[in-house]
């Protein structure tokens, strides 16, 4: 949806005054609220500072990555904004609560619309979209609608502490720890499983984002998007970004086509991220199409693995990205 800065500002700040409370910042209610029984508050450190929340929220609008997270927790949600990227690894059942769901933003962070948030009449706004990119929210046009926590992405592997804090602040830990343990479970499974081939193999991974009109390729190294979870089972890759930089730029990195072999020449096997139906993103096809890329000793000796749903950021997904990794490392228990 389109940003729409109209009068109806005015209107979101006289619901502001109904829909936000007077609690105090040590996390206990004035004496109105206590007498009765609602309108507790505490507080809660956010991307955005020390924001005084609803000790227990009833109505919530989230946005970005805190979108699949508060729909799989079971958050008490009113608004969202659109996660096209994360539908194909939503369950049916949390893509029937997304596609039920008003969506109050879009794709990008700057398509929000601020009447429809006021329309939904939160009680807490959670907006999970990176740092850099909040500025491009008018937060201070929703705060006068609720109070709002910017949760946002950094590292990728911090999906795991990020998710737990989105789910702490709508008061859905309850949902959120029964999945969470799930997934640890299964990645406990896996790493016995793999524990005699995949901690022993100096892996590498190519990833989805490189720009194939720009020749380059996405290496990506521990803790990023396509790397994370492997990890988690017992998978180890070496290397390090040369020139380090803010979030996703801190564990990947985008050299030339030219420069495969001195980038991977020493794996001796490669993982490469597919789309979640197998398909070949176009950096990762042009990429695997030169002749450098089959030239790679782990090419050569067939030692290369695709990865699906790369981009799982909540345990759910996560769950079943391990189970494709287990599904495709699965001829290393052969060899």
């Amino acid at each position: 949806m389109s940003i729409r800065r109209t009068s109806g500002l005015a209107g979101a700040m006289t619901l502001a005054l109904v829909l936000t409370g007077c609690g105090s910042s040590d996390g206990t209610s004035d004496s109105a609220s206590e007498a009765s029984g609602k309108g507790k508050t505490r507080v809660f450190a956010a991307d955005n500072g020390k924001i005084t929340i609803p000790a227990a929220p009833k109505r919530v609008v989230a946005t970005g990555y805190a979108v699949p997270v508060m729909i799989e927790a079971g958050a008490p949600l009113v608004g969202i904004s659109s996660w096209k990227r994360g539908e194909p690894m939503m369950s049916e059942q949390d893509l029937a609560a997304y596609k039920k769901l008003p969506k109050v933003a879009g794709e990008q962070a700057a398509e929000t619309n601020y009447e429809a948030v006021a329309e939904a009449e939160p009680d807490l706004i959670v907006i999970g979209v990176p740092a850099p990119v909040l500025g491009d929210i008018d937060v201070k046009r929703l705060e006068s609608i609720a109070p709002v926590v910017a949760i946002g992405p950094t590292v990728p592997a911090a999906w795991r502490e990020q998710s737990k804090k989105q789910a702490d602040a709508a008061g859905a830990l309850k949902k959120f720890d029964a999945g969470k343990g799930r997934y640890e479970a299964r990645a406990a499974e896996l790493a016995t499983k793999y524990k005699d081939v995949l901690p022993q193999l100096k892996l590498g991974h190519l990833g989805a984002y490189g720009e194939a009109a720009k020749g380059t390729f996405q290496r990506e190294f521990g803790k990023s998007w396509g790397t994370n979870i492997a990890e988690d089972m017992g998978a180890k890759y070496y290397g390090k970004v040369k020139k380090p930089g803010p979030g996703s730029h801190a564990v990947s990195e985008y050299p030339s086509v030219e420069e495969l072999p001195a980038s991977f020449k020493d794996a001796q096997a490669i993982t490469y991220s597919v789309k979640p139906d197998g398909s070949l993103p176009e950096s990762v096809k042009y990429a695997m199409e030169s002749k450098l890329w089959k030239n790679l000793p782990a090419v050569k000796a067939g030692q290369t693995f695709p990865l699906r749903y790369t981009e799982a950021a909540t345990y759910g997904q996560a769950l079943q990205t391990l189970d494709a990794i287990d599904k495709s490392l699965a001829p290393l228990l052969k060899k």
